[in-house]
């Protein structure tokens, strides 16, 4: 019988609050966190913004976990001691403002993916209209990540204490910068005087955060238990690579030394940010989309079709280096290599349905920034007008044999329905390019013509024959 999880020394003081504590930063940041405290005064106290899954299952193990690491070799497992507790913000959002506001906690980090911003992705602007964002500007009950910033930040404010760091670790362009913009818009619609502190002290370094970490599965549960020989009821997995590249510019310097543990702390995150969402990002939701429509399971069985392999290739080579300013002493083919050689990984089964999920969250800084930018300089993209091609097909809530699609997306009632309501091809192309808060209205017009080719393609010669037909 696998023992359970217990502490055998003290946990680390709490110095960070992490909203949205998910697979992902448990794969990732609270691993950097963990090696880089030295002095045991940066704990992570996790929040989850909804369930209380998370909780339920760290809750028992007094915060402990275990990452699995998945080589192409074999497996490992490590043990995370940097989460201290989780807080569920639904039944207690008090508790959650006061473990902001405490003066002990000098970073608020979050990963709620791109929605939980709750903004316009075409505009970057705060969507006041947003249920939940009205809700926070007039309820003590709040449920948005923006709204317990904004009101954490005022307590601190009235209380005259200094403002925290917020480091957001979301794949969103000049993540930062949005994150500052937003919690400011939410802002002046509680206090103006707010709003100016927050602007002249308050610090929201940009970041690139990079791992490959798939959905826990039983196999994941049950390889834990063999090699450690405990029964962990919230494992996480994930790829060997990781990568945080972080702007330093936290409050009165306040941070752990993430640097010596391989951060890289920069003046200017933006090409390592365009780089990772535009290549990475990019081409993983082109391959979630039109993997999925070729009805393959994950990217690695995407990458073992030759047609989808060389399309990817293509992808990177012919349409998204040539729009990108590489990082300094970055070889972007280079770069490229190494991410095939990540998606080959045979040990990480990356699901093509869960990357598709929340794609019209995903698609304006993924693939739109990059035909924007392609068609400014007079350049075609026909490989990245059949990946959206490909989404437009997805989020029609059918796949091109007729079977259903369970479409994961804050607007797919909308966007299914927007779909469903034209018969044409050019019709449903026009009907989702109408969708402003996804497309600007600028860009929209240009794809109308060949987004309507790529969706005739698709219908014609199939998800992989349209693939093929390009490559």
């Amino acid at each position: 019988m696998p023992a359970d999880l217990r502490r055998t020394t003290p946990a680390p003081k709490v110095g960070i609050v992490h909203l949205g504590l998910g697979a992902f930063f448990r794969a990732h940041g609270a691993i950097y966190v963990q090696e880089a405290d030295r002095t045991g005064d940066w704990g992570i106290l996790g929040v989850s913004l909804q369930r209380p899954d998370v909780r339920d299952a760290l809750g028992p193990q007094q915060g402990l976990y275990h990452a699995l690491e998945l080589g192409p070799d074999g497996q490992t497992a490590r043990l995370v001691t940097s989460v201290t507790g989780v807080l569920v913000a639904p039944e207690d959002p008090q508790a959650v403002l006061e473990a902001m506001a405490d003066p002990a906690t000098r970073i608020v980090s979050l990963t709620v993916t791109e929605k939980g911003y709750c903004h316009q992705p075409a505009t970057g602007r705060l969507n006041a209209d947003h249920p939940d964002i009205a809700h926070d500007l007039t309820q003590p009950l709040l449920r948005t990540a923006i709204g317990f910033l904004a009101r954490a930040l005022h307590l601190r404010h009235q209380r005259g204490l200094r403002p925290f760091t917020t480091l957001t670790c979301d794949n969103l362009p000049n993540n930062g910068r949005l994150l500052r913009g937003l919690v400011l818009d939410f802002a002046r619609r509680l206090d103006p005087a707010l709003a100016a502190w927050i602007e002249v002290e308050a610090r929201f370094p940009a970041t690139m955060v990079d791992r490959i970490v798939p959905a826990t599965t039983p196999e994941t549960f049950a390889a834990v238990a063999r090699l450690t020989g405990t029964e962990d009821r919230a494992p996480v997995q994930h790829e060997p690579f990781r990568q945080w590249v972080i702007e330093d510019d936290f409050v009165d310097g306040q941070r752990p030394d993430l640097a010596s543990v391989g951060a890289e702390l920069v003046a200017d995150v933006t090409p390592h940010e365009h780089m990772k969402l535009r290549m990475l990002n990019g081409t993983h939701s082109s391959l979630a989309y039109l993997g999925y429509l070729a009805g393959h399971e994950t990217i690695a069985d995407c990458m073992a079709d030759p047609a989808l392999a060389a399309f990817t290739r293509s992808l990177w080579l012919d349409e998204i280096i040539p729009a990108l300013t590489p990082p300094p002493g970055v070889d972007l083919a280079a770069y490229a290599r190494r991410l095939e050689e990540r998606y080959r990984n045979p040990g990480i089964r990356h699901r093509t349905w869960q990357i598709a999920m929340d794609g019209s969250q995903k698609l304006p800084q993924r693939i739109l920034g990059t035909l924007a930018d392609n068609l400014a300089a007079g350049r075609d993209c026909p490989g990245l007008a059949l990946a959206v091609a490909g989404w437009m097909v997805y989020v029609g809530g059918t796949d091109l044999t007729g079977r259903p699609i369970d479409v994961r997306d804050p607007l797919s009632e909308r966007l299914r329905e927007a779909a469903a309501a034209k018969a044409t091809p050019e019709g449903k192309v026009a009907a989702l390019l109408a969708f402003a808060e996804i497309f600007p209205r600028p860009l929209a017009a240009q794809l109308q013509t060949c987004l309507t080719l790529a969706y005739k393609s698709l219908l014609q010669k199939g998800a992989r024959g349209a693939v093929e037909a390009l490559t």
